[in-house]
């Protein structure tokens, strides 16, 4: 059903566009024989060039899984308080720009600071292309300003990594032994009402062979909190897998390195100017307020046609402010 779905968004999409090619064609003819349809030539043209750059896009997401659902976990890194509260702010905005595309959020894990920001947080993204989209920001973001907790007022430099899966599918081939898993209970640290605070629901699950971590505290079931730990524990089994068979990072789960200073993809400048800029696109955005509310699409989109084309970059030591 879902494959059927698809094809029929794709027939749509072709007949939309032939439409609305034909529409403007007889908007020219008028035009040229004196009408007075200039105003409708060009809306016509703004919305036929947004449906276009939409098309451009899903074209460039044709990998296995682009249009599965995204399973997204930020860590803060060097930097204490500062990064930890700069991993708060990743959340919010990776929040406002699924709002904007539509996605359904679920979150999974969330563990607060001791102070400010949080520790760690995993979601779920659901909706056609989630993945696909939020792969293109898989990497180590890096904030610099002026510190809200810094009484001296200097400026910091903070980092966070973002990290980024495929939801699998029931039927891919990932075999996880039971005795393979630890897994252990505890009350979850969260707001979650009276239930959730009293109860040993939450759920962490550690797989002993590959040391890989999970933990669900979100319901207030402990049965649910396993089942959404189990879907984050096999999507990383299955990157680890992948990422064994094939020489490319970036493949599946978007290239890891460490969250520190020299191996960030972007840098988001509050202080001494404002500038947010990708040091693998090179594309540079002075609204940086408009990005960390959300806009991302320009930075995605830029980075899936370089991809595509063979042009990506990575960052430099010429790029570091």
């Amino acid at each position: 059903m879902q494959q059927r779905r698809r094809v029929e968004d794709d027939l749509t999409l072709l007949r939309s566009l032939q439409r609305r090619s034909d529409d403007l064609s007889v908007l020219i003819e008028w035009l040229g024989a004196g009408e007075d349809v200039g105003a409708d030539l060009a809306r016509g043209l703004s919305e036929l060039q947004q449906e276009v750059e939409a098309a451009e896009t899903r074209k460039m997401l044709g990998g296995e899984y682009d249009r599965a659902n995204a399973i997204v976990t930020i860590h803060p890194g060097a930097g204490g308080i500062e990064s930890q509260d700069w991993a708060q702010m990743l959340v919010r905005m990776y929040s406002r720009w699924a709002e904007r595309k539509g996605f359904k959020i679920e979150v999974i894990d969330h563990q607060p600071g001791d102070e400010a920001g949080i520790k760690s947080a995993t979601f779920m993204l659901s909706g056609d292309y989630a993945f696909g989209l939020m792969a293109a920001e898989a990497g180590v973001h890096r904030l610099v300003r002026i510190s809200p907790f810094d009484q001296a007022a200097r400026r910091h430099t903070s980092f966070a990594a973002v990290l980024v899966w495929p939801e699998l599918p029931e039927d891919v081939d990932i075999e996880i032994d039971e005795k393979d898993l630890r897994v252990d209970t505890y009350r979850s640290s969260g707001a979650g009402g009276q239930h959730v605070n009293v109860t040993d629901s939450a759920v962490r699950i550690t797989h002993l062979p590959t040391g890989i971590v999970v933990s669900c505290q979100n319901e207030r079931s402990q049965h649910k909190n396993r089942a959404s730990a189990m879907k984050v524990l096999k999507a990383r089994l299955f990157d680890r897998k992948m990422k064994e068979q094939e020489a490319k990072l970036e493949q599946i789960g978007g290239e890891k390195r460490d969250i520190a200073f020299g191996s960030q993809i972007r840098s988001y400048v509050l202080q001494p100017y404002q500038m947010i800029k990708d040091h693998r696109t090179k594309m540079e955005v002075g609204d940086v307020n408009r990005v960390l509310d959300g806009d991302l699409d320009n930075y995605i989109k830029t980075y899936l046609m370089q991809k595509a084309s063979g042009t990506l970059g990575t960052a430099s030591a010429a790029d570091e402010d």
